[in-house]
């Protein structure tokens, strides 16, 4: 029997939440309704056909203090057909990867009609997210009961609700089942074994498993490294050719793990079915946005927008602001040789130990600025890249990646080869290399440790106060879980 997605039922109550929806405070009803509406309605209205509810207490009344939180999901057959339309790929029984198809299911690797298991948590995530991220208005003007928020046909209904403040967040739920047991094969247990890169991409996706698989891989590279320059950094070589040795050994090295970490790349990817996923006729992305028409390769309906349009953007607006940005950061370094030179001046001048430690002072300040300029930036290109309009995700993602890897270059390194080339002051060199390096790996485990870690905690108490101070009788995991989660940022999804 053929399943389509007209026959699919999107009024169950109870189902397993997979993505939380946060609304803003005093949110219209009829707003809430007409969203609802959009999310439950079948495809072919426009809909995205999924389930949704609101968080609810026993008594299936919303609780006073988050009536503006809704959870989405989906039926695991409403799963399968989402994963045959995004194109995932899977293995199949003959240890080939192909585009899974709902009507070949039982051709693929693992599947069973009793068993939920097939799909993994972040392959449902990714399918609902594609899904509310391009449902798009039909005949809406605006969104009902906001005037000023204007809508035409082909806008993306979730960017509008985002951007109008609306919609606070969209964001992942967690398993904490799930999370738990990877928490006891991960981290838990200081063991010296491989990570579990695969259990990982399971969960959090193949984004986040290339990273920490890379942070590996890239770890153990460093070790001949490490026992090759030990000697260079505790003994000071007279003769400069040992050091053109070791750079050009350097420069080997650099070359052969890229390669191998390529090959290793690869193989992961393909055993994830990212490497071989269909990419001939990717989707539009969810920010893009022009006229409602008829795209002349797929013969679907589509928003349009002229590609001339786009260029100008990028030449006119995009190109100079990178220009003036790396100008910037340019005029930045000449600042920080000026302080290496004042501080240098007063150490010739007193040569006391406190002016000695002065010395790294300008390296130190320099590299605290150097993370503050990457990381404005990176804001900067992302909302210079979203404005361009780029059609698909793929362009979008190379664009961006472009503007971010010059400025990054220039701003990380210029001062560096200025010191080699143009002042060829070796002892300034190792002195700005070792300082800059040192700083930015603290500031980098501040950010991506530290900080994540003392937040969630924070986060954690509080939740905690509020569900012991609640008097409605409610799910105390549900919402102490959707509570804790809302306020964490981007990088706090790792928490347990």
């Amino acid at each position: 029997m053929k399943v389509t997605l007209s026959a699919l039922d999107t009024s169950e109550s109870l189902f397993t939440p997979l993505v939380v929806i946060e609304l803003a405070q005093n949110v219209k009803d009829e707003t809430k309704e007409w969203l609802k509406t959009r999310i439950i309605a079948k495809k072919k209205d426009g809909g995205a056909q999924l389930l949704f509810r609101p968080l609810l207490n026993k008594y299936e009344k919303e609780t006073l203090e988050n009536q503006n939180l809704y959870l989405v999901g989906a039926s695991n057959i409403r799963l399968l057909l989402g994963a045959e339309a995004v194109g995932l790929v899977k293995e199949c029984n003959d240890n080939t990867m192909r585009a899974f198809t709902y009507g070949t299911r039982h051709n693929f690797k693992g599947f069973d009609d009793n068993n939920d298991d097939f799909l993994t948590m972040a392959e449902c995530q990714f399918i609902i997210k594609h899904e509310l991220e391009n449902l798009r208005a039909r005949d809406e003007k605006m969104i009902p009961g906001y005037p000023q928020a204007k809508l035409y046909p082909g806008k993306s209904l979730l960017r509008r609700l985002l951007t109008s403040g609306i919609v606070i967040q969209v964001f992942p739920l967690h398993d904490n089942e799930a999370l738990k047991k990877l928490e006891d094969t991960w981290y838990t247990r200081f063991t010296f074994k491989f990570q579990p890169v695969d259990t990982i991409r399971g969960y959090f996706g193949d984004t986040i498993a290339l990273y920490f698989g890379f942070l590996e891989y890239f770890t153990f590279a460093l070790i001949p490294m490490a026992v090759i320059g030990l000697p260079y950094y505790l003994f000071v070589w007279e003769d400069y050719d040992k050091y053109v040795i070791f750079a050009s050994f350097n420069l080997i090295w650099s070359t052969v793990i890229l390669e191998v970490w390529k090959r290793g790349c690869a193989n992961m990817t393909y055993r994830w079915g990212t490497l071989v996923m269909k990419r001939q006729f990717e989707e539009p992305r969810p920010g893009y946005h022009g006229v409602l028409g008829i795209n002349a390769v797929t013969g679907r309906e589509e928003p349009l927008y002229p590609s001339y349009k786009r260029q100008l953007r990028i030449y006119l607006v995009s190109l100079p602001f990178v220009c003036l940005c790396l100008y910037f950061s340019l005029y930045v370094m000449m600042i920080y040789f000026d302080l290496e030179a004042w501080a240098l001046a007063l150490h010739e001048d007193s040569g006391s130990e406190w002016t000695s430690v002065l010395l790294y002072v300008p390296s130190i300040i320099y590299a605290i600025v150097i993370e503050i300029m990457n990381r404005l930036y990176r804001y900067a290109a992302e909302f210079l890249t979203s404005w361009e309009n780029h059609r698909l995700e793929s362009a979008y993602q190379n664009h961006l990646i472009l503007k971010v890897l010059v400025f990054n270059f220039l701003n990380c390194f210029a001062s560096l080869f200025y010191i080699a080339f143009v002042l060829k002051d070796m002892k300034l060199l190792r002195q700005s290399l070792a300082t800059l390096l040192i700083t930015s790996q603290i500031l980098n485990q501040i950010v991506e440790s530290l900080l994540p870690y003392w937040l969630q905690r924070k986060h954690h108490v509080q939740v905690k106060k509020k569900v012991q101070a609640l008097k409605a009788d409610i799910d105390a995991t549900l919402y102490e879980q959707v509570v804790l989660e809302k306020e964490m940022g981007t990088y706090l999804v790792l928490g347990p």
